[in-house]
């Protein structure tokens, strides 16, 4: 089958182009961006598209880059596609943001193709990625440890972006170029650079077991193909299990019910937290031991446990939800606590609760506190910490600086302030969901107890 009939197989295979779209093409000079864009140009009266073509100077190899615009410029009104060039500086905002190189360049391009792409109104993004490509994403990603979701390789479609030619394998494309069309490429140096593992694993690795298995890169694309079918089944079974899960969603914020999200079996349980992950924050910095962080706390936490994540992603503990949350905690005013009464802090999302008994209780100081009646000093306050705060833990036997109990329990610098604190007069009695204080704790001659409880004033 001819290259042009196996591209437009792809495509209408996977539904990539609709007629009279307006396509904008990833061009870099490349062999794979080159074919892209002449196959492109020859379907262009079949599917009735228009076609743009951007070519992005990320700044690495400044002796290659001029070559490579001026190359780029020339196919295009060779071809009379309308051309475009946009230039960044790929080392310093990978320096600014302290991340690689190569992934920080990838994300530049596809930032600049998708606000070129609402400038000129093209409706899908044309990129190069071809068979061998696929294989050695999965090869890589096999490496790294990744899951059947990984393994699926890239995408044929992601959202506006299509690649045309991801069932098509290099030397294939190469023959095209140099034998059937007489057109010549450029090849990027930074191709051959092992640092990469990508190149390493290409030149080393899979060139070896490709003398023993001369079709492995359609054995791992049919691979992919497998992979990616079973995990959109999946991703169904998903879709239907988060629709009874999610108690409340925004855009940077989601709840889940704990009930049945702790009974799921782990295989589903990582991928419907990933699924609120990834509507939360992006899992872009998400790893598999974040997930199973998650998960420990979801089966072995108590509520007010929490986890911080890349982003500044938290996922929390509540009493009878999982929050996964981008929202920074707000502080909240003082309130005045009656003897028996309640109050609620809507700030936190919680209610605390006063009520008078007669007899002592078992209470971990967490949500419940228990203390003399006898020994307070009535109306209650509730307020945030303050500078110079110190209380003596129960159970301790000593004073403790409240900021030096927050760093032993490891309490989040940013939430300290959310969390209320319960004074008699000037005197600290509860730290709430965490301790109570020893001095007020009920002897054998309390005659009144008081008892605390805080609680989600959600679940009310």
């Amino acid at each position: 089958m001819k290259i042009i009939d196996r591209a437009v197989k792809t495509i209408k295979k996977h539904s990539m182009i609709n007629r009279g779209d307006t396509i904008l093409i990833g061009l870099s000079g490349g062999p794979d961006s080159v074919c892209l864009t002449v196959i492109l140009d020859k379907l262009r009266h079949n599917f009735n598209i228009s076609l743009h073509a951007l070519y992005v100077n990320h700044g690495l190899r400044p002796d290659e880059n001029t070559k490579e615009e001026a190359f780029c410029k020339e196919l295009c009104e060779r071809l009379g596609v309308i051309f475009h060039t946009r230039s960044v500086n790929v080392k310093s905002v990978a320096s600014e943001k302290r991340c690689n190189v190569q992934e920080t360049a990838r994300e530049l391009r596809y930032e600049l193709l998708e606000d070129l792409a609402e400038d000129v109104k093209a409706s899908k993004i044309a990129v190069g990625h071809n068979a061998d490509d696929q294989a050695e994403t999965i090869f890589m990603r096999l490496v790294r440890g990744s899951g059947r979701r990984g393994l699926s390789g890239i995408l044929p479609v992601r959202g506006s972006i299509i690649r045309p030619l991801i069932e098509i394998e290099r030397s294939m494309i190469e023959t095209f170029l140099d034998n059937e069309m007489g057109h010549s490429f450029l090849r990027d140096s930074s191709n051959l650079n092992e640092d990469y593992l990508r190149n390493w694993l290409r030149i080393n690795v899979m060139n070896e077991v490709k003398k023993h298995n001369p079709s492995l890169i359609k054995d791992l694309s049919r691979t992919a193909d497998i992979l990616r079918e079973e995990d959109n089944y999946l991703e169904i079974i998903v879709t239907k299990t988060l629709m009874r899960l999610v108690s409340r969603k925004n855009d940077s914020s989601i709840e889940l019910f704990l009930t049945p999200l702790e009974a799921l079996e782990k295989s589903l349980l990582r991928r419907v937290l990933r699924r609120a992950i990834d509507a939360t924050s992006g899992l872009r910095g998400i790893s598999f031991v974040h997930v199973e962080d998650i998960i420990e706390l979801i089966r072995n936490g108590t509520s007010g446990d929490r986890i911080i994540m890349p982003k500044g992603l938290r996922a929390i503990r509540n009493y009878a939800t999982l929050k996964l949350t981008l929202e920074v905690p707000e502080s909240f005013s003082e309130h005045i606590l009656d003897v028996p009464g309640e109050i609620i802090i809507p700030e936190q999302g919680v209610i605390i609760e006063a009520e008078i008994i007669k007899q002592e209780i078992e209470s971990d100081g967490r949500n419940i506190s228990i203390c003399d009646l006898q020994a307070l000093s009535l109306p209650l306050r509730i307020r945030p910490r303050q500078d110079g705060d110190f209380f003596y833990p129960r159970g301790l036997g000593r004073k403790k600086k409240l900021q030096d109990f927050f760093v032993d329990e490891k309490v989040p610098r940013d939430e300290r302030n959310t969390v209320p604190i319960v004074l008699s007069g000037n005197d600290i009695i509860w730290i709430a969901g965490f301790r109570d204080d020893e001095r007020f704790k009920p002897s054998g001659k309390t005659e009144k107890i008081l008892k605390l409880i805080i609680s989600d004033s959600k679940t009310e």
